[in-house]
């Protein structure tokens, strides 16, 4: 099979971020909106630092502050790749570039810097700026070589289809770049469940029909609507990062509209991302799952690769 573009790479964090990660889920159980991601996420990254949460919970208690603090930093130091580590790993995967972000474009620009044409920046921008939030979104891609926008609500907790997104979607179609948005549940009980609702992007493909819009994480719970909107809206594909692929062609995960069509009708509009970050696997792992999933060689090519190349390519 050919080489693998991956359309959802989270930036590997450093231990400490790593670290500080860990301790606000330890730390703030009983806070509004961490309790789903504590009880979700919490023992898989525990887990990859050889502790329970349980246990990280014990030494929260035992340990005065800064000792805490720095078995934290000691743990993350063993399971953070370095750069290298970090290509490597795409290397070992075979993928021949990936798309990073993080919510500080400057960071993504200083990381892409080890590796340009592996490692390309998606800018993540805040609809609340208005016009200079635009101007910075288009320095991202113009001056720092950028090559995709992503929308989330879920930072900044309105709608995709909210007007104030709108600038930045016309600016991103003058620019002949992909949107890419945020389009699934969320576990935090500070926002709507359906904030991202697969919905949204319908209202949007309408509005700018000719912009490359990709509906991100796979729209899960609402499939069939999103299934629907890609069959109306030929510029919008659906990538299906931050899920496990083996789940995807398990009975009743809801998902079994979406592998029907993905490997028939809506074949040249899904794209691969994985979305590692959430899922605490290692990116080879994700893609080997990708490729044992019962759908056409020739489909799983066109996910894998061809579908990407061609939406930011042009092959």
């Amino acid at each position: 099979m050919t080489k693998i573009i991956d359309l959802k790479m989270d930036l590997p964090m450093t231990a400490k971020e790593f670290a500080q990660k860990m301790k606000y889920l330890v730390m703030n159980k009983n806070a509004k909106g961490v309790a789903n991601y504590r009880r979700i996420f919490g023992p898989r990254y525990a887990a990859s630092m050889g502790m329970s949460i349980g246990d990280l919970e014990k030494k929260s208690v035992e340990l005065p502050l800064q000792e805490f603090d720095a078995l934290l930093v000691s743990l993350a130091q063993k399971i953070v790749p370095t750069p290298d580590q970090f290509i490597a790993q795409l290397d070992k995967a075979d993928i021949e570039w990936c798309l990073i972000d993080d919510p500080d474009n400057k960071k993504t620009y200083e990381y892409t810097k080890h590796a340009p044409d592996r490692l390309k920046g998606s800018a993540i921008f805040n609809p609340h700026e208005g016009s200079k939030g635009v101007e910075k979104m288009e320095r991202a891609i113009k001056e720092l070589g950028f090559k995709a926008i992503y929308a989330t609500s879920f930072l900044y907790k309105i709608k995709p289809s909210d007007k104030q997104f709108y600038p930045f979607y016309a600016k991103a179609l003058e620019l002949d770049v992909p949107v890419f948005i945020y389009t699934t549940m969320n576990y935090s009980t500070e926002l709507p469940m359906d904030i991202a609702h697969p919905i949204n992007i319908d209202r949007i493909a309408m509005d700018f029909p000719d912009l490359k819009i990709v509906a991100s994480s796979g729209g899960w719970p609402w499939v069939p609507d999103l299934v629907g909107i890609a069959r109306r809206h030929r510029n919008v594909y659906i990538d299906v990062s931050s899920h496990r692929p083996k789940y995807l062609a398990t009975a009743g995960s809801g998902f079994e509209m979406l592998l029907q069509y993905a490997n028939t009708l809506l074949q040249d509009q899904i794209l691969f991302g994985s979305g590692i970050g959430d899922l605490g696997l290692q990116i080879g792992q994700v893609v080997d799952e990708m490729k044992a999933l019962p759908i056409k060689d020739s489909v799983k090519e066109k996910w894998l690769y061809l579908n990407a190349a061609r939406l930011f390519e042009g092959k």
